[in-house]
């Protein structure tokens, strides 16, 4: 495999609403993460993932653009981003932008075009359909933020499609004047500097001709069309022709966030003798906590399914294309309270998850706050919270009956708004997000869980996080080894990494009391662990404590 700079780079993902505020105004801005680079150089990431940053009327947080050449005035200026990007790669940190071009905003002066007229120039550059002959809408998809896909424009009486939000219209791809468009606005991008793209949603930009009609699951209101756009029939054409046309003639990262990629999927998009893009982000791991209802039908977390996904990943990605590693990102609850234990383990369980996923085989992806277990908020009303898909949902739900504190419990586990509270800096008041009042309410816990106190602790999860970046910049081991899951007990993820005569052996226990596993390799070259001192064990046998995670190595 040749070598590439992303293969041991660690991505740390920035939503900059959140991060930090150096205005005062209650929101993060682009001076806010400036003020803060010299503490990410400090954990030793070697990317920033910048959530949008565009201009945009914030129906979906930013990822509704209005102007993609544009900064969000909220966030500062053009020159602001500039000086990011000068004092970012003057520490050594490179910066990778989103890319939303799935849809864009209603507001964009290409959609303020097209609805102007059916022979308007840009009517094509998205998707319009007049009414069934019954009056029926042209077709049964619905909208991944509840609600129908689609939209009825009066100016020429003819409906729009809106995957998400009825103010995110879908771009029509099959337009090769759109598709050059956004071609030449991503080169302009690069030329500025910037080192790459996280891609949204980019597998739904091609639907299936004629937009059938899809399936309807048992008790839903619409049909499921994913089975007509996700991973669509020329999504693969695309990406070469986006490929070649911009990014291709650069040497940066591009991540395709892709919701329904299968193993078989990702080695296509990620083959680099097919020249689509670097890595893609699967969901699969983080739908094995949703039952047949969906997101907010929330099942117990089932170890044995955690293995065998990633198990999967590891091995169809050893040998052709690449995996990105990740639990969380500002659509995602935080990990310590899905598969941890935010309470009586917090910090335990926090390391021991971070040991999982750091020493897998892919780049691996920080989110926000992660680096100091950072943990789910439990708001007492839904009137607390700002996210478009859960004021949506609550509102469809609560139109067919549903139990509102059932319905409220899952929220307070799965819903996005857990990623989006503000940063807490300290345990002034707000976190020491912001001196002004917070666009979203900081997580009450702000006193005990924050940066300056993780940063007085030598044993905090921070600097745990910044041993497992050392180790993947100064072992080929982290970066190439091949992974075998290993047999253990039900509660117990084992698995070994191994490259040229070395093996290492990782340990990660989901248990809440001790557990015994039997090993047949030597135990006395620990690599690290998340106890301060090394578990006990004989010849054959190793007692993990509660959330214990140990990495040994034999030669």
């Amino acid at each position: 495999m040749e070598q590439k700079w992303w293969h041991d780079s660690v991505v740390y993902q920035i939503y900059p609403r959140s991060f930090n505020d150096s205005n005062g105004d209650g929101i993060g801005d682009l001076v806010g993460i400036i003020e803060k680079l010299d503490y990410l150089k400090l954990l030793g990431i070697d990317v920033i993932w910048l959530s949008p940053v565009y201009d945009s009327p914030n129906d979906d947080n930013g990822y509704d653009i209005r102007d993609y050449e544009a900064i969000m005035n909220e966030f500062g200026t053009m020159n602001d981003f500039d000086q990011l990007l000068d004092q970012a790669h003057a520490r050594g940190i490179k910066i990778v932008m989103d890319l939303v071009v799935n849809h864009s905003s209603d507001e964009h002066a290409w959609f303020a075009e097209s609805r102007k007229s059916k022979d308007n120039p840009y009517r094509d550059y998205y998707i319009w359909r007049a009414a069934n002959d019954d009056g029926t809408l042209p077709n049964n998809w619905g909208s991944i933020f509840s609600g129908p896909a689609w939209e009825l424009d009066e100016a020429t009486n003819e409906h729009y499609l809106h995957l998400f939000s009825k103010k995110q219209p879908d771009l029509n791809w099959e337009n090769e004047q759109l598709r050059h468009e956004i071609y030449a606005m991503i080169t302009r991008w690069l030329d500025r500097g910037i080192d790459g793209f996280r891609m949204d949603v980019i597998n739904l930009i091609s639907k299936t001709p004629g937009l059938p009609d899809a399936d309807v699951a048992p008790g839903a209101l619409y049909g499921d069309g994913g089975q007509h756009y996700v991973n669509g029939p020329r999504i693969h054409e695309y990406l070469k022709e986006m490929n070649d046309a911009s990014f291709g003639n650069y040497d940066v990262l591009t991540v395709g966030e892709m919701p329904g990629a299968t193993t078989e999927d990702a080695i296509l998009y990620t083959d680099p003798a097919r020249d689509e893009v670097n890595m893609v982000f699967t969901f699969e791991h983080m739908d094995l906590d949703s039952g047949p209802g969906g997101k907010w039908d929330v099942l117990p977390f089932d170890l044995q399914k955690l293995k065998d996904n990633f198990t999967k990943w590891q091995v169809a990605l050893h040998d052709k294309g690449w995996n990105s590693l990740y639990w969380n990102n500002h659509d995602q609850p935080r990990v310590v309270s899905r598969f941890g234990n935010d309470t009586t383990y917090r910090v335990e369980s926090a390391k021991m998850l971070a040991t999982l996923l750091h020493l897998l085989k892919g780049t691996p992806y920080i989110y926000q706050g992660e680096e100091i277990g950072m943990t789910n908020v439990a708001f007492e009303t839904i009137e607390e919270y700002e996210d478009i898909e859960i004021r949506n949902m609550w509102k469809e739900r609560m139109a067919q009956g549903a139990n509102p504190e059932a319905l409220l419990q899952a929220v307070h586990q799965k819903g996005r708004d857990n990623a989006r509270t503000p940063i807490q800096w300290n345990a002034e008041q707000h976190g020491g997000f912001t001196t002004g009042t917070p666009w979203l309410k900081v997580n009450p816990n702000y006193r005990e869980i924050n940066v300056e106190r993780a940063l007085e602790d030598p044993n905090s999860i921070f600097y745990y996080y910044k041993k497992l970046i050392q180790l993947r910049h100064e072992h080929d081991l982290v970066v190439y080894g091949k992974y075998a899951l290993l047999e253990t007990a039900n509660d117990i993820y084992a698995y070994s990494r191994t490259y040229e005569g070395e093996t290492w052996y990782v340990y990660c226990s989901f248990a809440e009391e001790e557990t015994t596993v039997e090993v047949a390799h030597d135990t006395t070259d620990i690599i690290i662990g998340n106890y301060a001192t090394a578990p006990t064990n004989t010849d054959q046998e190793v007692v993990l404590r509660p959330y214990e995670a140990v990495v040994y190595r034999t030669e």
